[in-house]
């Protein structure tokens, strides 16, 4: 009977804990309070894809149809945006080579050679700005209505990393033309990053050397060529697409456990 008594105030003591921190709450709180269940986000996933109802939230506020009036789409947009450079993209990639002789002549054949090679690469380049434009105009609508507030914080979290994560993509697929502009506008990018807090070894309160902080994992060496080129275009193409997919799926999610789209508060 003690042992059992000593398990249950433990366990108490643990939930007592997590409800203390919302944040702590909203990543834990369905593992602690018995609601986890391992593959709820991808079931979740599979039946709004199966059943495009399963989107929406189970019950939905009569003011719900109106929700367009107060988020104007840019989220929705968003994917949309993301969803075209995936395609333009892909088209982009069978005929590029991620090679500092041949890089440039590539790009250049977009324009002379290859059919409707200007135009999917002009759709991929505007969409780029334009996705970067709305992901940010959507985090400030988020804020000014204060969607960012429980139960929404962790929400709010993985919005915020997928818009750096759509900053990077954007500043990766800068070099790839390999022109004079990309060239030295990503030098000029990286040696910021050899500069900043922490992460850069000339930088305040420096924790990395030289040759290990952020700039010359970027770089690849002492100055921006074949391995800069190499590592952008895998992080462009591969990484961080990736990356944002599982984060928009994850986001998804979370908003359809929270309620839906949220509206002013």
């Amino acid at each position: 009977m003690e042992e059992k008594k000593k398990k249950d105030g433990e366990g108490k003591n643990i939930k007592e804990l997590a409800k203390g921190t919302q944040v702590w709450k909203a990543i834990f709180g369905d593992l602690l309070f018995g609601e986890f269940k391992p593959f709820s986000p991808i079931n979740s996933l599979m039946r709004g894809i199966a059943k495009i109802m399963q989107l929406h939230p189970y019950n939905m506020s009569v003011g719900g149809k109106r929700i367009i009036m107060y988020t104007f789409c840019l989220g929705g947009l968003s994917v949309f945006f993301f969803a075209l450079l995936s395609c333009t993209g892909a088209f982009l990639m069978i005929y590029y080579n991620p090679d500092v002789n041949k890089a440039y002549a590539n790009v250049e054949d977009f324009r002379y050679i290859v059919p409707f090679g200007i135009l999917i690469r002009n759709m991929h380049r505007w969409t780029a700005h334009l996705m970067v434009m709305f992901v940010s105009l959507h985090m400030l609508r988020v804020f000014l209505t204060g969607a960012y507030k429980p139960p929404r914080e962790l929400n709010w979290i993985v919005g915020v990393i997928l818009l750096v994560l759509t900053m990077l993509s954007s500043f990766t697929g800068y070099l790839l033309p390999w022109d004079q502009l990309a060239y030295w506008g990503v030098t000029i990018g990286c040696s910021m990053g050899e500069n900043a807090p922490l992460l850069g070894a000339k930088g305040p309160f420096a924790l990395l050397e030289s040759g290990k902080d952020v700039n010359s994992i970027l770089v690849g060496g002492a100055a921006v060529g074949q391995p800069t080129l190499l590592r952008f275009y895998l992080l462009h193409a591969i990484a961080l697409p990736l990356g944002i997919t599982g984060l928009m799926g994850f986001h998804f999610w979370r908003i359809r456990r929270a309620g839906g789209v949220s509206g002013p508060l």
